[in-house]
């Protein structure tokens, strides 16, 4: 069975979770989803490429940031319908906001703790003020 026809992209209207993984550390960094095109253009490259439910666009990690994810394996769930990217995270950050991992905020108590430091400041990467 090809790589393309093993997917089932039909369960959430042709998008399928993928959860990002560092391929050294086991960290989380990621969730974002991918459609057969950001799936075929992330196969052909051997970099993540995702699709934006706000933008309704594919989009390749790191593009603007240089902050790249290079796939080092893939994982695909039991269901067919989910996916794991294992991978180098080029520069350290996977998350927009300059974190290492989108998953930067633990629960303690009743409010959110931001762990960990910031690896860039987004405003000088992506502008604004």
């Amino acid at each position: 069975m090809s790589k393309q026809k093993t997917l089932d992209f039909d369960k959430m209207g042709g998008l399928l979770p993928a959860i990002v993984q560092d391929a050294d550390t086991g960290d989380v960094l990621m969730l974002a989803f991918m459609n057969r095109e950001a799936w075929e253009r992330t196969l052909a490259t051997g970099e993540a490429h995702y699709f934006s439910r706000t933008r309704q666009t594919i989009w390749r990690k790191g593009g603007t940031s240089g902050h790249v994810q290079r796939v080092k394996e893939i994982f695909l769930d039991c269901d067919r319908d989910t996916v794991l990217l294992k991978v180098e995270q080029v520069g350290g950050a996977a998350c927009h906001t300059g974190h290492r991992s989108c998953f930067y905020r633990r629960l303690q108590g009743d409010d959110w703790q931001v762990v960990g430091s910031l690896i860039f400041d987004p405003k000088e990467v992506y502008g604004g003020g």
